[in-house]
């Protein structure tokens, strides 16, 4: 634990201000300008099983972030029922949740577990995470009701 803590630590430094300078919500992990995921299309994870950026044509709103889609069926898809597709953990990085802190989750580093989508903030982490995805899974849920509503910045102090 001390380790990793040690490893959160190292990664916070350049990532807290990015993360407290991005996000539009504590809740969401944002844009200023509220995009979400970076602009990746949510249902792309689930239909096509990658990464897919977004077209910044095809977009729709839901809790104050704009998600973009790669098609209008995705689009579709998304607005009919917006909860099956959004990530866990407001887009923020799954492995950070679970450490208790809130890091700009990679859309490139990502997995669907139960049908869940989880991002991650880089690959090392991601490899990390893959060593004990229930256990981080279950102490990300734990810890996630004490630092959904605190800026990420706080969270490093």
């Amino acid at each position: 634990m001390k380790h990793v803590k040690s490893l959160l630590a190292g990664a916070a430094v350049s990532v807290a201000l990015a993360s407290s300078a991005l996000a539009a919500g504590v809740e969401l992990n944002a844009s200023s300008t509220g995009l979400a995921l970076q602009g990746y299309d949510p249902v792309a994870y689930f239909t096509e099983g990658e990464a897919t950026p977004g077209d910044w044509r095809i977009t729709a709103s839901y809790q104050d972030a704009t998600y973009r889609f790669s098609s209008e069926e995705h689009k579709a898809a998304f607005e009919a029922d917006p909860e099956s597709f959004l990530p866990e953990y407001g887009g923020y990085c799954a492995f950070g949740a679970a450490m208790g802190f809130k890091f700009d989750g990679d859309p490139e580093q990502w997995r669907i577990v139960d049908g869940e989508l989880y991002l991650n903030i880089s690959a090392d982490i991601q490899e990390r995470w893959l060593q004990d995805v229930p256990g981080y899974i279950e102490q990300a849920d734990s810890n996630w009701p004490t630092i959904v509503d605190v800026e990420p910045a706080a969270l490093q102090q």
